[in-house]
């Protein structure tokens, strides 16, 4: 026997009956980072700042990343 079950709500409605945390204000930060980053110019020093911020653990997990993806293309620093 199989049952299947629709749910029809929005990702607020879902979010919220998950009982889920409300991102919606660092989601909007981020945006708004993004933009003025934008409007300014994007270097790409700005980049890699930017992207260091988001990344875990810093420069250091920009360094696993930066091994991973040079181990999986088969080229070594």
């Amino acid at each position: 026997m199989k049952i299947s079950v629709d749910v029809d709500c929005t990702p607020e409605e879902a979010r919220r009956f998950l009982g889920l945390p409300d991102l919606t204000s660092v989601h909007e930060l981020y945006l708004e980072k993004m933009r003025r980053t934008i409007e300014d110019g994007i270097t790409p020093d700005s980049i890699a700042t930017l992207m260091q911020s988001w990344a875990p653990m810093g420069e250091a997990g920009m360094n696993m990343w930066r091994q991973i993806f040079d181990q999986m293309s088969g080229t070594k620093k």
